[in-house]
């Protein structure tokens, strides 16, 4: 994947990253991935505009509830966020914060899919979205751990058309479901390890493509991240996970070629 020149409806679009403290968590990414960040003045809430050679590819903002943990966001696009919005409570999830203007660039909404998982979405206006995706140090896919994948997918599937396709895995793995639009995987899901603990809510995780996963893995480490999952091979390449200096999960992934 290259430029992310057209909007996708339905599709992931937008990804972010609400911290208690963004500070801290922009200077974290920037030596990270390399990126530049263009902070916004208060009237966007001093948020923080990622880029990559030039182009959008994700949002560090100061968390609005000083009760929340440091999480990154995934977006989904639409083309009307009142209507997703409807959508989303006839499938069974709820509307944490109703479609609201952001500033001239489009409109947004965060919901709660039924395993308990925060979703948003983006209705764009004068910002699409990532420009970029699938190169080193950008979007590279949108995962869900849930809680009850079976009413996860019910839910999806209904709000947005996405079709599943379900793949066994590894014995003792539960099994591994993609989301498609039209025959192609647009993000991934699985139930929850029995292993987590159960105060650790259904959640998006979010993987950042790299040209090395052993050595950004390393690199995020000596940054002072702690490992979740050390680097190993998956069937379409290899990844990793780890928990950034502020408490906020993340992967890093490398697709075979093809």
């Amino acid at each position: 994947m290259a430029d992310a020149k057209t909007f996708v409806a339905n599709a992931p679009a937008w990804i972010d990253l609400s911290s208690q403290d963004a500070a801290a968590s922009r200077d974290f990414y920037s030596k990270l991935f390399g990126w530049k960040i263009d902070v916004q003045g208060p009237e966007a809430a001093n948020y923080g505009l990622a880029k990559a050679g030039g182009k959008d590819v994700a949002g560090i903002g100061p968390s609005q509830d000083p009760k929340a943990p440091t999480a990154w966001m995934v977006y989904i696009g639409t083309r009307d966020a009142a209507a997703t919005a409807k959508q989303v409570e006839q499938a069974g999830g709820k509307v944490i914060a109703p479609p609201f203007d952001v500033l001239d660039q489009g409109r947004m909404a965060v919901f709660q899919d039924p395993a308990g998982a925060f979703i948003s979405v983006w209705e764009p206006k004068k910002m699409f979205g990532t420009e970029v995706v699938g190169k080193d140090g950008t979007y590279g896919w949108a995962e869900l751990n849930a809680r009850g994948i079976d009413k996860a997918t019910a839910f999806y599937t209904k709000v947005f058309g996405w079709t599943p396709k379900v793949s066994p895995m590894a014995e003792g793995q539960p099994p591994y479901t993609e989301f498609q639009i039209d025959g192609q995987s647009i993000a991934g899901g699985m139930e929850m390890n029995p292993m987590v603990p159960k105060e650790v809510p259904s959640y998006w995780m979010v993987y950042f493509t790299v040209a090395d996963v052993d050595k950004t893995h390393k690199k995020a480490t000596d940054l002072g991240s702690r490992e979740m999952l050390p680097p190993q091979d998956f069937p379409g390449g290899r990844f990793s996970i780890l928990s950034d200096p502020q408490g906020a999960a993340f992967g890093l992934m490398k697709m075979q070629a093809r």
